[in-house]
């Protein structure tokens, strides 16, 4: 059994909530019911184990508890095989293909999909559930003194301009009170010339909303940290949204994401146009040091007929590289 800490807003008067995965069980059981996740209102349907493990408040709304078990729910899902991964996303009517009033249309959609008949999906869907409650519980969404996580972060790198650009977009979510900057770990390397350090001038960066950039912090000679002001101070369990353009020459041919502090999602699309690399690969939880081995091994990735490619990583260690390499 785990132990697991809630905000004390989450389940009002029960304190701390000893989840385990028996708890979850028997909850994604009542909520697959009727509409599921599109049941309302939902509050009543999702008890102290589901408010834990996606870090459900009691002044969330409707929608709100929607997005927080979608968000939740789906990579866990989608972590499973085929077959059930495509029960549960009927399920829970987390495939909009799948999104009937009743659990049993849900069932048939997803036989039909499958190729089963409607009884063996029920017990696919109960073998599900089995396995995504204890995923939940052995990977509790807690960040103990943070501050503060990224949610989702999306970037789009355009190297088919004359100075590369990159548009960022990240969600973050306080795990306290009162925060008023975000320190914002550096995503697109500067080419400085051979030997010289940083300059202000060697990168650009534009706040498109979100916040003010006070201020910039060198970190080593390519890459620069970026420090911004929020608009208001942010409550624990507060989302708050920012987009950012970064313009710069690049002074390795990689793109990497080192999160300082936990990620839940990095989304990132490179588009290369028509120069594309003959040899790209993919970088997944390695330290910065081994990062810049060119010789590193990885999983080879294929560009588009638009000269793209798209990779995303979940669950992102802090201090750890993720992103992409490549060679001509």
């Amino acid at each position: 059994m785990v132990l697991t800490n809630i905000d004390p807003r989450a389940w009002k008067g029960r304190g701390t909530v000893s989840l385990s995965a028996a708890d979850v069980v028997g909850e994604l059981k009542a909520l697959r019911k009727g509409r599921a996740i599109f049941t309302t209102p939902l509050a009543d349907r999702v008890g102290p184990a589901l408010r834990s493990t996606c870090g459900i408040l009691e002044d969330d709304g409707t929608v709100e508890i929607r997005r927080k078990l979608s968000d939740r729910l789906r990579p866990l899902v989608e972590s499973l095989p085929d077959d059930l991964k495509i029960a549960l996303l009927a399920a829970f009517a987390l495939d909009e293909r799948a999104r009937k009033p009743f659990y049993q249309e849900r069932v048939h959609w997803a036989a039909i999909t499958l190729d089963r008949d409607d009884r063996t999906v029920r017990r696919r869907i109960d073998e599900g559930i089995e396995q995504v409650a204890a995923l939940a519980v052995a990977a509790p969404r807690h960040y103990p003194a943070r501050g503060w996580h990224t949610e989702e972060l999306r970037v789009t790198l355009a190297l088919d301009q004359p100075v590369p650009e990159a548009f960022e977009f990240r969600r973050v979510i306080a795990d306290a009170d009162e925060i008023a900057v975000l320190d914002l770990a550096p995503t697109l390397p500067v080419a400085a010339e051979s030997g010289d350090s940083l300059h202000e001038s060697d990168r650009g960066v534009d706040v498109f909303h979100g916040g003010l950039l006070i201020r910039r912090v060198p970190e080593s000679n390519d890459r620069t940290g970026l420090v911004l002001r929020l608009p208001e101070p942010l409550r624990r369990g507060a989302r708050h949204e920012v987009g950012l353009r970064l313009r710069a020459n690049l002074r390795e041919p990689r793109y990497l994401c080192v999160p300082r502090h936990p990620c839940d999602l990095f989304d990132l699309h490179v588009r290369f146009g028509e120069r594309v690399p003959k040899r790209i690969v993919r970088q997944e939880k390695v330290s910065p040091a081994a990062a810049d081995d060119r010789s590193r091994t990885g999983s080879a990735l294929a560009a588009d007929r638009a000269g793209e490619v798209h990779v995303r990583f979940r669950n992102l260690a802090p201090g750890f590289a993720y992103g992409i390499r490549w060679a001509s």
